[in-house]
Order: C-alpha cells, then structure tokens, then sequence
C-alpha cells in the first residue's frame, strides 16, 4: 500500500474564514462547470486565485451535496489521500459529485440553487492494526472518525458524519464501511483486511450558496 506523508501544515486548523473560502470555492466550481468544455479539469480556472495558503496544502477532501431543505444526499465524491493541493481537490471533487456519483443522475444547473454544500478536509488516514481483531473496534470513535476498508482490491470509505447520523456503534461502523466496500459486514474482523481511520474538519452551507458555518456532528445524531 502506498504511503503518503503527512502534509506539512497537517496540525494546523482550518479557521471559519477558511472554510468559508473552501465551500464558496466549491460552489465556484459548480456554477463554472456548466459553461466548460467537456473534459475540461475543473481546477483550471482556480490555479492563481488568491486564496487562503491552507487552500495550497496537499490535503484529503469530499464535497458532498445534499438537497434543500429536505437534506437528502444527492452526490458525494472526493480524495481520500492528500495527492492535491485543496485548491485543485475542492474544485475537482465538487464537480465530480454533480456529474460523476453513480448513484445520482448528473446534477443540472437549474439545481444548484436548491442544493447545499458540505465539506469534509480529511486528515491521513492512518492504520488500525491491533490484536485480536475485534479489538478494532476499541479503536474506533464515532464521532470523531471516519473509515476506510480495503480487502483483495476492494475498498469502502464512509466519512465520520455518517456514522452519527445513523447512530451506529463502532462495530455497526466498521461493518458498514465493510458492506460499502462490497464485502461481508464482518470482514474487518479478518486477517488481510486492512482498516484506516482518519477525522475531517466539516464545513457546510446553512442554505443554498448562504452562509458557511463549521459543521457539527452533533447535529446528525
């Protein structure tokens, strides 16, 4: 498995005034999107913006985006591993939740203002590897962690946000992120089965391209 190495700034916190920059840069993206060539890479226009210098860390992100105000989800994609600077994930992944998630049909522009934004900026994802196995879930704490599972070329993420809006245990966690994976629910319990988890600082859109606020677990559970 390829290891990445920690970002730089890694320790340093986004500030509200960052997030708010980070979701109005995906929002940017989405709107701009539309009047771009097809194949065109959605962090070509925002290479030399001024933005926040955390916006130029090599960072994990997703965008997700959920309808308003039902909240229902209506795409969510990104990067776990920090292989681009935020200012090129941010737009990257915001377009490809509108366009790419294969639950959804794309997004259409007419949508964009009945559509919220949320952010998740990943710290690495680090290793869980202790023994016995079930102790993994010791490991785990909801609320605070999100997931990655992979097994003989299969992989499942879930981000921490999910977890408390179903209410799981962190055994329920670890099974889901399994089954997302396309696997048994208890095949985190199993030798070859490498688990990671990481945290996320979350920023979300009160409203359709309204005010950013830091987002809140709490508020799914």
């Amino acid at each position: 498995m390829a290891r990445y190495p920690t970002p730089a700034n890694a320790d340093v916190v986004l500030t509200s005034e960052d997030g708010t920059a980070a979701v109005g840069l995906a929002r940017r993206a989405l709107q701009q999107g539309f009047d771009q060539p097809p194949g065109t890479d959605a962090a070509a226009p925002f290479r030399s913006v001024p933005l926040p210098a955390v916006l130029d860390e090599p960072r994990g992100v997703f965008v997700t985006l959920r309808r308003h105000p039902s909240n229902d989800l209506r795409g969510c994609i990104g990067f776990p591993l920090p292989v681009f600077p935020l200012r090129a994930a941010i737009p990257r992944a915001a377009w490809a939740a509108a366009v790419d998630d294969p639950r959804f049909p794309p997004v259409r522009r007419s949508e964009l203002d009945r559509l919220t934004l949320e952010l998740s900026v990943l710290t690495v994802p680090e290793p869980v590897d202790v023994e016995p196995r079930a102790a993994i879930a010791g490991q785990v704490k909801v609320g605070r962690h999100g997931l990655i599972v992979d097994r003989r070329g299969a992989s499942g993420l879930l981000l921490p946000q999910v977890a408390t809006e179903f209410g799981w245990t962190p055994a329920e966690f670890l099974a889901a992120t399994c089954q997302k994976a396309g696997l048994p629910a208890e095949a985190w319990r199993q030798p070859g089965t490498t688990v990671r988890r990481f945290s996320a600082e979350l920023f979300e859109e009160t409203t359709p391209g309204g005010p950013v606020r830091p987002m809140s677990l709490a508020a799914h559970r």
